[in-house]
């Protein structure tokens, strides 16, 4: 069982204080917070018995350490007004375990108190205004509220993550009693995003994932998977399994030859990255390859490779699903264009705004796609009109551009 902290009564829900004061928000609140990995508030969930339990981690255990209230509302959809309802979670100094800079915060809410459709935003500030951009926004799925287990490390923290590493221990945490697991492993070859201009036509079909492998763990047992690819857990008696992505000793961050030479499919040619492939040296190719973009010049050559491959792990720590990070839709705009400057979300879309120096700006509309592996999946809508925007971003990187304006 988790090694928490537990500071509520055996059997007693945890109860918070409506404040009963009306909050009023910008409907058009901007998300753009959310994706700076560094800053992003963390949160795992496992329903246990009538209430549903929320685990956070705070990157910044200072946060905590103002003195602040630690608040939580229910919110009909993103761009609700008013919150269903707020609260305060009582006791925060016993309910907070630091963990060298950053904090792990636990507390329940009442299931009663959710519904799917609804979100649950976490804040800890001076006021009720709620605070996208650093806050916690969790939506409550019909999957959230049923799922009683969890992932977690070898030390019974929350994995927080839809990812685990070749060979790195982790556990199925269950709510009460353990049950046996049963595990699939999948074919995981995925392609790249194409570009936002892309027909739609032009998009790879889904399809049917063959089963490679089956595993059985029995109940409370220490798992380490050996293979990469795709994964399906399911805990016995569990209405619906859980997606995994087995991975690389180094994700998110890259290593190898070819796992720096995949993401180039983003800026350039077929021809180009086999001649990289193809090469006696291939990272010396790599190297060789942003050192001519940069017109030889060392300094900007390396500034263009931690900007470009900074934002291939920051891609893989954010949108990682049933593959890479950066290989879904999300992240072939963050990687290309950066983080968003504006993120405004619905149920139904959520929609990325760049804007130029110059007062121009581009905007891209994402869709939720969720599936069995990938609740949290979302897909461009794909307009050819990109097709100059794209080109240009394309061209700013061919011409190291980028890094000297540090965008």
């Amino acid at each position: 069982m988790l090694t928490f902290l537990r500071c509520f009564a055996p059997g007693l829900v945890f109860l918070l204080l409506l404040t009963g004061r009306p909050a009023a928000a910008d409907p058009r609140r901007d998300f753009a917070g959310q994706y700076q990995p560094q800053r992003r508030l963390l949160a795992e969930t496992r329903r246990e018995g009538d209430s549903l339990h929320i685990y956070l981690r705070f990157p910044d255990a200072s946060v905590l350490q103002r003195g602040y209230p630690l608040r939580v509302a229910a919110w009909a959809s993103y761009e609700a007004k008013r919150p269903t309802w707020r609260r305060t979670v009582g006791q925060l100094a016993r309910r907070t375990r630091p963990e060298q800079a950053a904090a792990w915060v636990e507390f329940s809410v009442a299931a009663s108190a959710l519904l799917p459709g609804q979100v649950l935003s976490v804040a800890c500030g001076a006021n009720e205004e709620d605070d996208a951009g650093e806050g916690l926004w969790l939506p409550i799925t019909k999957e959230r509220l049923g799922r009683t287990f969890l992932l977690t490390d070898s030390v019974g923290n929350p994995l927080l993550r839809r990812y685990v590493r070749v060979h790195e221990p982790f556990q199925v945490d269950s709510y009460g009693p353990e049950k046996p697991l049963a595990v699939k492993r999948y074919d995981a070859s995925f392609l790249a995003a194409l570009p936002p201009m892309s027909a739609p036509g032009s998009q790879p079909v889904a399809r049917t994932l063959p089963a490679r492998d089956s595993l059985f763990f029995r109940a409370g047992q220490l798992l380490r998977l050996s293979q990469a690819g795709l994964y399906m857990l399911r805990v016995a008696e569990a209405p619906a399994g859980y997606g995994l992505l087995v991975v690389d000793q180094d994700f998110p961050a890259l290593n190898t030859a070819d796992e720096l030479i995949q993401p180039l499919i983003y800026l350039t040619t077929s021809a180009e990255r086999q001649k990289l492939t193809d090469a006696p040296e291939p990272k010396r190719a790599v190297d060789q390859f942003w050192l001519k973009v940069a017109g030889s010049n060392q300094p900007v050559a390396r500034q263009l490779i931690r900007t470009y491959y900074g934002r291939v792990a920051a891609a893989n720590e954010l949108f990682t699903t049933h593959k890479a990070g950066w290989m879904t839709d999300r992240g072939l705009l963050y990687v290309v264009l950066g983080a968003p400057d504006v993120v405004y979300r619905t149920a139904t879309e959520e929609r990325w705004v760049y804007r130029d120096p110059n007062g121009s700006s581009g905007t891209y509309t994402f869709r939720p796609k969720p599936s069995t592996f990938a609740p949290e999946h979302y897909e461009l809508v794909r307009r050819p009109e990109y097709e100059m925007l794209w080109y240009a971003a394309v061209e700013q990187w061919r011409k190291g551009l980028t890094a000297r304006s540090g965008r």
